[in-house]
């Protein structure tokens, strides 16, 4: 009788145990490769667009309802379409490379995840605009 008892504690333990561990892990999750992307030092005007790759490593499809980039500056594109469990896809972001100096930006997705609010970041600088030295202005400090 003793052992019997021992045993329905054990087994209820057990399958309390999985069970919450299930209702855990249970729901959409993101899972990126990189959750910042340093785009280094760029040329003004270079290629501001980048992209975050992420799996669903949840148990059910994922739905990103929105996405914000942090300035005006900083534009997400994100898919519109529900991601199946095991499934991989991209948020594109573009960033305003006609902006001089350093930068450090956030995109906040909200989506039906076990974690509904994400942040992702971008960062870099941006060099200087270049100078043609035939545009016919003088950047000496000399005059003419």
């Amino acid at each position: 009788m003793k052992n019997t008892i021992i045993a329905l504690v054990a087994l209820f333990a057990t399958t309390t145990y999985t069970f919450a561990q299930d209702k855990a892990a249970g729901g959409a999750a993101f899972k990126f490769e990189t959750e910042t992307l340093d785009y280094g030092t760029i040329e003004n005007g270079a290629d501001g667009n980048r992209e975050f790759k992420f799996k669903n490593v949840g148990n059910e499809p994922l739905v990103i309802t929105n996405a914000k980039g942090s300035c005006g500056c900083t534009t997400p594109e994100w898919p519109k379409e529900p991601i199946a469990p095991g499934a991989s896809a991209s948020i594109k972001v573009h960033y305003d490379t006609k902006r001089t100096g350093a930068f450090e930006k956030t995109v906040t997705l909200e989506s039906n995840a076990v974690e509904s609010s994400k942040v992702i970041r971008i960062k870099g600088v941006v060099n200087e605009p270049a100078h043609d030295p035939n545009d016919g202005t003088d950047h000496s400090g000399h005059g003419h």
